[in-house]
């Protein structure tokens, strides 16, 4: 099977994985939403700032040198293993020891079990991270998907059933400890590798020299993606927190099935393309303009529906949070384009760019939320927004380096698309004003979705008939039978 080949199943597979786990989530969320408050919403989002500071320190970049590497020799993988193990247990015991310091420093007692419990996540995932990166390299995104989907369910099941009880928070925090358990248990079931004690010192030189700035990236990109819901929870309330949570929440569930669908195949994709310019120009392409195709509509759609949307799934109680989702879904449009450099500097043996990106991200996230948060939670939101797209150029003059293709050329693909949804956005609008006092927020939704797909698709045909060309192409390979392999 040739490399597209293997890239357009990965899709297919990693999308079952990503739409299926996260309309899963998503149904999850809106009857957790319905039973509890958004104190109790606001809790956990605290808990899981803590929880995912922690988690950096398990994050060696083993994961994304093993799939880079040309070389894979078993005493890497063992080499990851062991450390990722190792450290685990001391960040889970280290966690544990200052659950209660850090909720005194919130001003929260409540949040000092819920840290313990959190705590014990750190050795379980630790236990699952080199299976998983082993499953990525071989393109085995079938069986992912099935782990994440099991895992999904199951946890969600477990916070239903105790939110009906009447647990409150700890509904929350049981999913999420069934949901780690049972992804790592369905990783070791359907994988065959297992550990072995050839430990040595010059495999873990070969996968820290890519993962120490793939490292320095994870606290970095941690201070852009959650240190505002710190800072919030730190100077808002904790029901300021749950709204603006939220916000994000439906951000990134949406960009996990926009765009990290395709992006989750294209390290290991273009880690195999690396010597080939041309053809690694070209996937870099198709996977770019592809998923950009997909997210600038939904994304625009999702503005001008956010009202109804929020209303429809989440509740009156809500309704706080649609101005933060309708400017968080510009960062949504951009998050289509960038969501690749990552994988390409990985890739193309440059992390240390994506590591002094992250750098400048940080210090002007930073800088934005003290400018900003005097104003409240929607200045916030919109210095974030202000701040991706200060990054952008120089992110993208990374890339066209390192792709050698200029970029105004590389940003010329993007311009069909974005035209095409801004006038469907439009279009969505004038018909959605004009039926808004017929029809229920649900009708309104359903209506409004099936006149602005019909407008895009139609614009898209008119002004970008390729990417209709590169979709049929696409579909063959996913309906044509996989050859056995020799």
């Amino acid at each position: 099977m040739s490399i597209k080949q293997k890239a357009v199943r990965g899709v297919v597979w990693s999308a079952i994985q990503n739409w299926g786990s996260q309309a899963g989530t998503l149904i999850i969320f809106f009857i957790l939403a319905r039973l509890l408050t958004p104190e109790d919403f606001g809790l956990v989002a605290l808990a899981n700032v803590f929880l995912a500071f922690m988690r950096l320190f398990l994050e060696q970049g083993f994961g994304q040198a093993i799939i880079q590497r040309r070389d894979l020799e078993p005493e890497h993988l063992n080499t990851a293993f062991w450390i990722n193990l190792t450290i685990g247990s001391v960040v889970a015991l280290v966690g544990f020891s200052v659950s209660g310091l850090v909720a005194n420093a919130f001003e929260q007692p409540a949040l000092t079990p819920i840290l313990q419990c959190f705590s014990v996540l750190f050795v379980i995932s630790a236990l699952g991270q080199v299976q998983q990166s082993i499953l990525e390299r071989k393109f085995e995104y079938k069986t992912i998907a099935a782990r994440w989907l099991v895992a999904t369910f199951a946890g969600g099941a477990a916070g239903i059933t105790m939110a009906f009880l009447g647990y409150g928070v700890w509904s929350l925090v049981a999913q999420q400890i069934v949901y780690e358990v049972l992804g790592t248990l369905t990783l070791w079931i359907f994988s065959d590798w297992r550990p072995g004690l050839s430990v040595s010192v010059r495999h873990f030189r070969d996968l820290f020299g890519v993962g120490m700035h793939i490292m320095g990236f994870n606290y970095l990109s941690f201070l852009n993606t959650k240190a505002n819901d710190f800072l919030v929870g730190y100077f808002f309330s904790p029901a300021a927190l749950g709204y603006y949570s939220v916000a994000y929440r439906v951000l990134n569930v949406m960009t996990q099935l926009l765009v990290k669908t395709s992006r989750d195949v294209a390290l290991p994709t273009f880690s195999r393309l690396q010597d080939d310019p041309e053809r690694f120009r070209r996937a870099f392409y198709t996977a770019t303009q592809l998923t950009s195709a997909i997210a600038m509509p939904t994304f625009l759609g999702m503005a001008v529906l956010s009202p109804e949307l929020v209303r429809v799934l989440f509740g009156e109680q809500w309704l706080p949070s649609v101005p933060l989702m309708q400017v968080l879904t510009l960062m949504g449009i951009l998050r289509s384009i960038t969501f690749f450099k990552g994988s390409v500097f990985i890739a193309m043996g440059k992390p240390a760019w994506w590591f002094w990106l992250s750098a400048l991200n940080a210090v002007l996230n930073l800088t934005g939320f003290a400018i900003a948060y005097r104003w409240g939670i929607f200045a916030v939101a919109s210095a974030a927004v202000i701040r991706s797209y200060l990054v952008f150029p120089i992110g993208q003059w990374a890339i066209s380096k390192l792709i050698k293709e200029g970029l105004g050329k590389y940003l010329r693909v993007f311009i069909s698309p974005l035209m095409s949804a801004l006038i469907m956005a439009a279009a969505i609008l004038a018909i959605k004003q004009a039926l808004i006092g017929w029809l229920s927020p649900l009708a309104l939704v359903a209506v409004c979705t099936a006149f602005g797909a019909v407008v895009y698709l139609s614009l898209i045909r008119l002004v970008a008939p390729q990417l209709f060309e590169q979709v049929i192409d696409i579909a063959r390979i996913v309906m044509s039978k996989p050859k056995p392999q020799s």
